[in-house]
């Protein structure tokens, strides 16, 4: 039987630590739906330097949190005027459209029109309401998004860093005008509102679903034990205290930004950092490991590696001639 779950608690940490228990999960009967809302939090991907993201002094000295998830893609904004949402799936019923239909269904019932837009964005009119993101855990997969519908536009420009190269892609002047809170188009839109139809859209896509405890799962000593490890220093800002870029990039599938220590005398790499909005955080983790203590004469061979176009856009940034 599918399962729901819904939480009660606004902690980021824990929300983040209770959706990655039931990513673990050996039976989420066919599929899980999961809803969350954190309050005044910054969210960075897995491979972003936290500090080209975020004002993380100014996000901190108003008490709000900066989290680190554990997927790829870009930073994004959570307060209570956002809603989360979560998919855990097997592998074999895993379907990104099949998923994002039951958010668009159940936000179409507030009659918007929804689009998707690339891989990861959902628009109405034009405008971006729906980021999501994707994972690999060991059983099952994990897709997660959110849903802008009455968030604090102004709090978002005031802690998140607007990227110039992103918004002239775009061909926009600034973050606003790229995004729409749902309750801009439709003034009776709210969170309390739409759990109840995503609830119904889930159901009428997997069937009848066992709602299961938060507070039960919240109380697991696993849970406990990745709450305290994302909220963590270490994890949140770790080795990018002292980052420095070197080499910047933007392509297709993400923007880079690359710091390389080396040894002349050995003539290798000693060590290499990449931060990326990509939302194949694998490919940079393998990047990564390919790159540390390579020569600094001979490329390493990607001919045989699964995310080759990503990785010879990377190499490239160490071994072509300036």
């Amino acid at each position: 039987m599918p399962q729901i779950v819904v939480s009660n608690q606004d902690n980021p940490y824990l929300n983040l630590a209770v959706e990655n228990y039931l990513l673990s999960q050996p039976d989420v009967g066919g599929a899980l739906l999961y809803l969350w809302q954190n309050r005044r939090t910054v969210v960075i991907g897995q491979n972003q330097n936290p500090f080209a993201e975020c004002n993380v002094e100014r996000l901190e000295a108003d008490g709000g949190y900066l989290m680190r998830r554990r997927t790829g893609g870009g930073a994004v904004y959570h307060d209570m005027g956002n809603l989360n949402f979560s998919f855990v799936v097997p592998e074999a019923g895993y379907d990104v459209a099949r998923q994002l239909s039951v958010m668009q269904h159940a936000v179409e019932a507030f009659g918007l029109h929804t689009e998707v837009s690339g891989r990861n964005d959902v628009l109405c009119e034009g405008r971006k309401f729906s980021g999501n993101a994707f994972s690999r855990g060991g059983i099952n997969r994990l897709h997660h998004g959110t849903i802008l519908i009455r968030t604090d536009v102004a709090e978002l420009q005031r802690y998140l860093i607007a990227k110039p190269a992103k918004l002239h892609k775009h061909g926009v002047a600034s973050v606003q005008s790229r995004i729409v809170n749902l309750s801009e188009l439709v003034d009776s839109i709210n969170a309390e509102a739409l759990k109840p139809l995503l609830v119904e859209a889930f159901e009428q896509e997997y069937g009848k679903a066992e709602r299961l405890d938060f507070d039960a799962i919240a109380l697991r000593p696993e849970v406990k034990s990745l709450r305290d490890e994302f909220a963590s220093d270490q994890w949140k800002y770790g080795r990018w205290r002292t980052f420095r870029t070197q080499r910047h990039a933007q392509y297709e599938w993400g923007e880079v930004d690359l710091a390389v220590t080396v040894d002349e005398a050995a003539g290798r790499i000693d060590e290499v950092l990449i931060a990326s909005d990509s939302l194949n955080p694998e490919a940079i983790a393998l990047a990564e490991r390919m790159l540390k203590h390579a020569p600094l004469d001979v490329c390493p061979d990607t001919s045989a590696c699964p995310h080759k176009e990503m990785l010879d856009d990377i190499f490239k940034l160490i071994y072509e001639k300036d």
